[in-house]
């Protein structure tokens, strides 16, 4: 594995590794030009605001608030450079034909494949987007960990501030907008609601440098990009865990809601 290099951007590829990226590169554009992008324009008229905070070039992060699984659809549509997200790896495990598309369809849109959890899982998600911030690319992660059960914008996890701390690349915060509209969790059929798109201004966390493995500098770090994204789209903050929320809403919905978890 190649190392990772603490200027953004900087990591240079093997010509088997650029090989592969332009075979990924085909892909996506297919999916994003030809087989789903047209379509979705046409149903959705997606909308977009701040295109000019993300920057031409180099490795960065796209943190955005998380309400709909179609947010790794939509935020690409509207942008010119290709995004890569951290999605979950049961997308990639699926069976049958069913798990066949989903998997083809993942890595169409450039998700790369992370196992969800604490201590050693979230370093393994930590190094993978390092390693995409270095290779100089767009890194899209949705900082609450799982999509908003209810609209409203929950706790970061400090991920994403290890990441931003440690590569040095800039923190481009997003809101996507109505796409829980558009798709609702649970719906097996979208409606025709429009869908939009907010980016802010980038932060620069770089004068943190070395002070990755600092819980309470990155506490602050996540609470900083989590304020930048609800700046952007209006949401309610709840600080509390989203993950949290989502099992007590479920055993609620169940019968078998016995009071407040703790966080």
């Amino acid at each position: 594995m190649r190392a990772i290099s603490s200027v953004c951007g900087a990591a240079d590829g093997s010509v088997a590794d650029r090989l592969d990226v332009r075979k990924e590169g085909a892909v996506y554009k297919f999916f994003k030009y030809v087989l789903l992008g047209p379509g979705l324009k046409v149903v959705y008229r997606p909308w977009a605001k701040g295109l000019k905070n993300i920057p031409a070039e180099g490795g960065a992060i796209m943190a955005s608030n998380h309400l709909s699984f179609s947010d790794s659809l939509f935020l690409p549509l509207v942008m010119k450079r290709k995004v890569v997200f951290l999605g979950k790896s049961e997308y990639f495990t699926g069976k049958g034909v069913r798990g066949a598309l989903v998997r083809a369809f993942m890595s169409g849109v450039g998700t790369i494949p992370v196992h969800r959890g604490r201590g050693k899982a979230t370093e393994a998600a930590v190094r993978t987007g390092l390693q995409v911030l270095a290779n100089g690319e767009l890194l899209g992660i949705y900082p609450e960990g799982t999509r908003s059960p209810d609209g409203k914008l929950y706790r970061g996890r400090t991920g994403v501030a290890r990441m931003a701390i440690e590569s040095g690349c800039p923190v481009i915060p997003v809101a996507m907008i109505d796409t829980h509209i558009a798709q609702p969790i649970g719906k097996k059929v979208p409606s025709r609601h429009q869908t939009g798109v907010k980016v802010g201004p980038p932060l620069d966390f770089s004068h943190l440098a070395g002070k990755q493995d600092d819980r309470e500098v990155l506490r602050e770090v996540t609470d900083q990009i989590m304020q930048a994204i609800q700046r952007e789209s209006g949401q309610e903050y709840v600080d509390r865990d989203a993950g949290a929320v989502k099992r007590e809403m479920d055993r609620a919905s169940s019968g078998q809601w016995e009071g407040e978890l703790g966080d």
